[in-house]
């Protein structure tokens, strides 16, 4: 089974904050070591590489640490996956660097997707890709996105919008939940939640989420014990992870516990163990060689049979098929 490398490149801008350019990429680093510690050998893994928007590959981020980026972008040479844009607190235009916009505006048209991070959103927006296009960017530098760029919708609240190839992001740590979400697209549930865990992310800040005391408000209305919930069922999909297991966990009814649960997550607890059991077992099937029997052990199904089953039900077609098709 070829093992596809997908090409990550971040271009940075001259002053781009360290966390918008450092943060993603560590997400992405993280899911190659995730996809590893799983087992899943054949899984689309990641290339990573940190290009620089002009000839100096130095990037002089506001807080005084300086980053060196592998090479200037006019030496990208070898195709792009997702091309990620970080800008900064300190406002910078590639207005006059048309060379670069040029660039960006054939990439874009290569690329499967593209991509802004913060003040990133004012380089897409000078390349023209942003006209008649819900966006958003950086709180403080919204009003100005939207004076700049008329023909923009910005929208200041989101920490992250997807509109088919296109997203932009919010500031700093907003790059790590569009990072996520992206990892989630590409490998799944079980390795974006074996990320957020390794990096004490929050598990997956939903796009709709708004940018200001998004935090604040997690904390004072999210039980913690709740929000380990996820991992730990992702940890245990072989164990009984029934709605009366997962309640005595938390020391709640089992009525609590489900109401609860659906007002966090949009999903009952049987839907939302059922759907990381399939989904886990439907990329061990294509990305690993283990056996039937492994996997449905593995994923909490009594046996080959019954996974045929919920298999079949769930996407239309049985694990032997997709294994035939990969």
């Amino acid at each position: 089974m070829q093992n596809v490398r997908r090409h990550i490149a971040l271009l940075a801008t001259p002053n781009a904050q360290a966390l918008e350019v450092t943060g993603p990429i560590e997400v992405f680093a993280m899911a190659n070591r995730k996809l590893r510690e799983a087992g899943r050998s054949g899984a689309n893994t990641y290339d990573i590489s940190l290009i620089s928007a002009v000839e100096d590959l130095h990037i002089y981020s506001a807080s005084g640490l300086r980053i060196l980026a592998e090479r200037c972008y006019s030496e990208c040479q070898e195709p792009i996956d997702t091309l990620l844009i970080a800008g900064g607190l300190d406002l910078w235009s590639a207005s006059d660097h048309p060379d670069l916009l040029e660039w960006i505006r054939k990439q874009e048209k290569q690329v499967r997707r593209i991509a802004s991070v913060c003040t990133g959103a004012f380089v897409l927006a000078e390349a023209g890709l942003l006209e008649g296009k819900r966006v958003t960017t950086h709180w403080y530098f919204a009003q100005q996105l939207q004076e700049r760029f008329p023909a923009t919708i910005v929208d200041p609240e989101p920490i992250f919008i997807r509109s088919g190839k296109l997203a932009t992001s919010a500031g700093v740590t907003a790059g790590l939940d569009l990072a996520l979400a992206l990892v989630e697209e590409d490998l799944g549930l079980d390795i974006s939640l074996r990320v957020a865990r390794a990096l004490v992310l929050f598990l997956r800040r939903s796009e709709g989420e708004n940018q200001i005391s998004t935090s604040l408000a997690l904390q004072g209305t999210t039980r913690l014990p709740l929000r380990e919930i996820p991992i730990y069922i992702l940890e245990h999909l072989s164990d009984d992870l029934s709605v009366e297991a997962l309640a005595a966990r938390l020391s709640m009814s089992p009525r609590n516990f489900s109401r609860v649960f659906a007002e966090e997550f949009n999903r009952t607890p049987a839907t939302f163990v059922e759907e990381l059991r399939l989904d886990t077992a439907r990329r061990l099937l294509n990305e690993s060689e283990k056996s039937m029997d492994e996997i449905a052990a593995n994923c909490g199904f009594g046996g080959a049979d019954q996974l045929r089953r919920a298999f079949k039900r769930k996407f239309g077609y049985t694990p032997p098929a997709l294994r035939a098709a990969r």
